[in-house]
């Protein structure tokens, strides 16, 4: 049976967290693009390749070995793909039109966001590593990624 993607409870894991696929240059974009617009560090990322991300990944159910989603946890839940997108981008300065997308039905977000997950890798590329944020851009990220 296909996994739903729903909000989950994520009381463990602190809050504004967004994990990411470390090793993925369209998702190390999106980090870029969120901390070029979210000077207050309201949200803090860590990369699911690390030992933390990798801990965190188990608690809400995702294969760090293969991510299928982004995680953003707001307000003690996880939220998944489309949905943590959008909360995130609706956030940010100029960026509150973004919330009328939740009146589009969460199976045709998802995919959406399912057909450019896909193809992430062949269409943007990916490293090996992990980003390593620099000294001013350390404050984005939990201690130890």
């Amino acid at each position: 049976m296909p996994r739903r993607w729903s909000p989950i409870a994520a009381p463990a894991l602190p809050e504004g967290l967004i994990l990411f696929d470390g090793v993925c240059l369209l998702c190390s974009g999106w980090v870029q693009f969120v901390i070029a617009r979210d000077p207050a560090a309201r949200y803090r990322f860590l990369a699911i390749q690390t030992p933390q991300g990798r801990q965190a990944a188990a608690q809400l159910g995702l294969d760090a070995e293969a991510p299928e989603s982004n995680a953003l946890v707001l307000r003690g839940q996880a939220l998944f793909k489309a949905d943590a997108a959008i909360a995130v981008l609706a956030s940010l300065p100029g960026w509150g039109w973004v919330r009328l997308l939740r009146a589009i039905p969460r199976g045709l977000r998802d995919w959406g966001y399912d057909r450019v997950a896909r193809n992430r890798y062949r269409i943007f590329g990916r490293t090996e590593h992990c980003m390593i944020p620099s000294a001013a851009l350390a404050r984005h990220f939990l201690p130890g990624h």
